[in-house]
């Protein structure tokens, strides 16, 4: 095996490592939503914020960081 044969197989598995990372937090942070959520306190206290169009605000940006990770 030589150097350039590791420097690939190095980087595969640090960007399975890298998206393993990324959907183990992204369960985490829907698993928190749900503890949060199912809590009648906080989603009356979040009804009352109006974060209702949360998603609509941020949804360009999202976009925009998907476009940007694209390339």
């Amino acid at each position: 095996m030589n150097a350039s044969d590791y420097g690939q197989q190095a980087n595969g598995a640090g960007t399975d490592r890298d998206t393993l990372m990324l959907l183990g937090g992204v369960a985490l942070v829907v698993f928190g939503a749900g503890l949060i959520l199912s809590n009648s306190t906080a989603r009356r206290f979040l009804g009352q914020l109006g974060l209702g169009d949360l998603a609509g605000v941020a949804m360009p940006d999202i976009e925009r960081y998907m476009k940007l990770r694209s390339m």
